[in-house]
């Protein structure tokens, strides 16, 4: 099993550009079983999860390419013969988002059986409101041993527009409603949709191959259904994730970064609160140039929906916060189990506790090298961070946890200067 190693205390410089979206990916990848045309797709990141999902759906019957061996982020997808409507547990257990397969196999394929995604370390993320949005489109579903059947009314053989208010912001499940209601007859209306970029990311997409939707970026899609969708090509966006975890790892180690192929207008709310922190930026229209010096400054928080602040960016910003001047209360809003790095962060010599769905963290000057183990994607992410910015060795074990989420991340540090190798 793989580990991260690095030598903590040095300054980061120098540029990075930014892989496409994971997010984003997933859904698109999912979305090429709407149509028997090929689609073309760019910038798709070289990451486990993306692998996993064209693991599964090679199962269903897809067709994998990629014209260019060197270049894995271009691929093509075919999926002109379904010869499975199932994804089995095998596959689901690994990768959560699997069930974003559920929806356009129904749609098109008039049939789904989807395990059950089953338990996540940060917390439920429960499917009842894919299952909800569905029913209300006509599907018959049953859960039985473990998995999701579904199928659509054998007499119109489609699903059929609905008016759906989900009773919390899901983005899957805005995802899967979103992908089914393209082939449905009749006007879907989504309301309480997930905002998220990555969701206007694969609305785009959908436009390209021939869906009517409107609402793009809105709290309420509404799609026109229509009996067939076409290829399409299209470049995945850049990782906000991915940039706004950098641009934390400056502003603990220090230094001076070009942060290259971002999004900026994306991570509005992460830029607000580093800025708070003390981390000099400017901001260019696919760029951010983030410089900082002496010690940042400790910054509140509370993570909520897309515009608000990211949980997927919540452990990065605590790492900055357990090496920043003062004291500053972080409130976990989405995922009931998103504290697990405190624990490992504490190993580093961090002062966090936790109080409920609450985090407070009383910065300390310097934290100290150790061995600590990851037990998720972005806790992976803040635990390289505090590693970065920690006097002595750090050993960050089970890192596949990292592998599915960042591209070659050692190697982009390595190139910033960072003292940090992977090791078996």
């Amino acid at each position: 099993m793989d580990k991260l190693r690095m030598l903590g205390g040095t300054p980061l410089n120098g540029e990075v550009v930014i892989a496409g979206a994971k997010n984003a990916a997933l859904p698109i990848l999912c979305a090429c079983l709407l149509t028997d045309q090929p689609v073309v797709l760019r910038n798709v990141p070289d990451l486990q999860d993306v692998r996993t999902m064209l693991k599964l759906l090679q199962e269903i019957g897809v067709t994998v390419n990629f014209p260019d061996p060197a270049d894995p982020s271009h691929l093509v997808l075919s999926a002109a013969v379904i010869k499975s409507s199932e994804a089995t547990y095998e596959m689901v257990k690994t990768m959560r988002a699997s069930i974003l397969v559920l929806g356009p196999l129904l749609s098109r394929m008039h049939n789904a059986r989807v395990s059950l995604p089953g338990g996540c370390a940060i917390g439920a993320r429960p499917v009842d409101q894919h299952i909800k949005g569905l029913k209300a489109m006509g599907a018959s579903i049953h859960i039985k041993s473990g998995y999701i059947e579904a199928e659509t009314n054998p007499t119109t053989d489609r699903l059929k527009g609905a008016s759906i208010l989900t009773d919390m912001i899901t983005v899957t499940g805005t995802e899967n409603l979103l992908m089914a209601a393209t082939l449905a007859s009749g006007t879907t209306i989504l309301e309480n949709a997930a905002r998220e970029p990555e969701v206007g990311d694969l609305a785009e997409l959908l436009v390209k191959m021939g869906a009517k939707i409107s609402g793009i970026g809105s709290d309420r899609l509404v799609i026109e259904g229509i009996e067939k969708l076409h290829g399409a090509e299209h470049s995945v966006i850049p990782d906000r994730i991915e940039a706004g975890t950098f641009l934390c790892a400056v502003a603990a180690a220090g230094g001076e970064i070009l942060v290259k192929h971002c999004r900026p207008e994306t991570l509005d709310a992460v830029i607000a609160k580093l800025k708070e922190a003390g981390l000099q930026m400017e901001v260019g229209p696919d760029w951010i140039k983030a410089s900082m010096q002496g010690r940042p400054k400790a910054v509140s928080f509370r993570t909520s929906e897309y515009p608000a602040f990211p949980t997927d960016m919540q452990a990065q910003l605590m790492a900055v916060n357990a090496v920043a001047g003062g004291s500053s209360t972080i409130t976990e809003t989405i995922f009931e189990n998103r504290f697990m790095h405190v624990q490992e962060l504490n190993r580093l010599g961090a002062d966090i506790a936790i109080e409920g769905n609450t985090a407070i963290a009383q910065g300390v000057e310097k934290l100290s090298g150790a061995v600590v183990m990851a037990t998720d994607l972005r806790a992976s992410a803040s635990l390289v961070i505090a590693g970065l910015a920690a006097q002595g060795e750090t050993q960050v074990d089970r890192i596949y946890h990292l592998d599915r989420g960042y591209d070659r991340m050692e190697q982009k540090l390595t190139l910033l200067g960072a003292k940090i190798e992977r090791i078996k």
